[in-house]
């Protein structure tokens, strides 16, 4: 029985993001594997209020422990960003990782940062050393960079850009350090691939798709009607939905100025927010009526206000993967992206099962909307499509698991380099 720990330093509750919603998918995939299937024991290590323990199955197992030094006790974004653990060291999980072989690693945090130096001790004592291996869900660089912005604020413009960039740097040399301690570092695109072979080799870099859960996420055309019953959305007027955080990390100032020009050109298209973030207020001042936000909401509902809108408008340029695009393409909608992004990978022929924006301009962005919204034809049949593509190119979490993940697990890489890093350059 090979025993398998994911280190996710992210707070898990009802409403966290895509990072957390991964692995809690990869694990309920885990736990339904057939006992015929390779002997794998799986724990997923998230954090939270309390230590606890979720059990899957019999050999599947979600536990959360409290965090060391919490980010929310810094003064950032305004809830812009997730909640991670800034220590360190995690004492708790250094204790418990030893009764595990493979060791995960999906951050550059207290967990990342615990595994790695266990790691090179137990290398450098001559024991027995675990396995590593990482998987790249978030730009924690780009988005340090933003938020660093956000700290300096207005008043401190020049100031922001420098500690922007010095966030950004320093962020990134960590990254590749932690990666490096790796035998094989799982990313989700070709282009991440590309990115980080002269990092780490490229004989240690694969693929790590992510799935989509079909049956969670599909097109229902009663999802308006329940919409516009419990948060007041008009059901009469072309529906533009934007889901994730509420900041400049997502392109949200961007996507709300497009709206705002549209809506001034005489269309009545409402824009429909589900997050929270910095940039929440100054939505509500721009678009007024124009707009409604539903705050964070858990799986099951996101679901139901994918299939109730019209066009999925994501401008972000940090996402690694961006499974919302794929979420919203299963849900029937029209997908707006930015030229370039990672999150076009979803697209199988773009201009038919969505469309790509080429410019990051609002100008740009408000001639793709109004594209689509004047045209009700064009507007259907990129839905279609959409929906098709979905449904017979995007992955399950079940596939996934079984052609990515479990190979890197259970087959052991020996890369032709591998420079562990010295503790204390963590």
């Amino acid at each position: 029985m090979l025993s398998v720990a994911v280190l996710v330093e992210l707070v898990r509750n009802g409403t966290s993001g895509g990072h957390v919603k991964c692995w809690e998918r990869f694990a309920e995939s885990a736990a339904r594997l057939p006992d015929a299937a390779p002997h794998l024991d799986l724990t997923v290590y998230f954090l939270g209020s309390r230590e606890h323990v979720e059990t899957l199955s019999p050999r599947v197992r979600l536990i959360t422990l409290r965090p060391v030094l919490a980010s929310t006790t810094l003064v950032s974004a305004r809830g812009a960003e997730d909640v991670t653990d800034l220590a360190p060291h995690h004492p708790r999980l250094a204790a418990l990782l030893p009764r595990h072989d493979v060791w995960h690693l999906t951050h550059g945090f207290a967990y990342a940062t615990t595994a790695v130096r266990l790691a090179h001790r137990a290398t450098r004592g001559g024991g027995p050393a675990p396995r590593l291996v990482a998987s790249v869900h978030t730009d924690v660089p780009a988005l340090a960079a933003v938020y660093a912005r956000y700290l300096a604020g207005r008043r401190l413009p020049a100031a922001g850009t420098l500690l922007a960039r010095g966030a950004e740097r320093r962020l990134r040399r960590r990254r590749d350090r932690l990666l490096d301690a790796c035998e094989r570092v799982l990313v989700p695109t070709p282009a991440g691939c590309a990115e980080l072979a002269p990092v780490v080799g490229a004989d240690r870099v694969a693929l790590l798709r992510r799935g989509v859960d079909h049956a969670r996420f599909h097109p229902d055309p009663t999802a308006r009607t329940r919409l516009a019953r419990a948060y007041g959305v008009p059901a009469d007027r072309p529906l533009v939905l934007f889901a994730g955080r509420l900041d400049a990390t997502k392109g949200l100032p961007l996507l709300a100025e497009s709206v705002r020009r549209v809506r001034s050109a005489g269309r009545p298209v409402h824009l429909v927010l589900a997050g929270a973030g910095a940039e929440a207020a100054p939505v509500r001042r721009s678009l007024g009526a124009g707009a409604t936000l539903l705050g964070p909401l858990p799986q099951d509902q996101l679901a139901d206000v994918y299939a109730a809108c019209d066009v999925f408008a994501f401008p972000s340029r940090t996402e690694t993967c961006g499974n919302a695009v794929a979420e919203a393409m299963a849900g029937g909608l029209a997908v707006l992206l930015p030229e370039g992004a990672a999150t076009t990978q979803w697209l199988t022929a773009p201009g038919e099962d969505g469309v790509v924006v080429h410019d990051d301009t609002p100008e740009a962005w408000a001639a793709a909307l109004t594209g689509l919204i004047d045209d009700p034809a064009r507007l259907t049949a990129v839905r279609h499509r959409a929906a098709v593509t979905a449904r017979e190119t995007h992955p399950s979490w079940d596939r996934v698991l079984t052609e990515d993940l479990l190979p890197a697990w259970l087959h052991p890489h020996a890369p032709t380099h591998r420079a562990t890093p010295a503790p204390g350059r963590q």
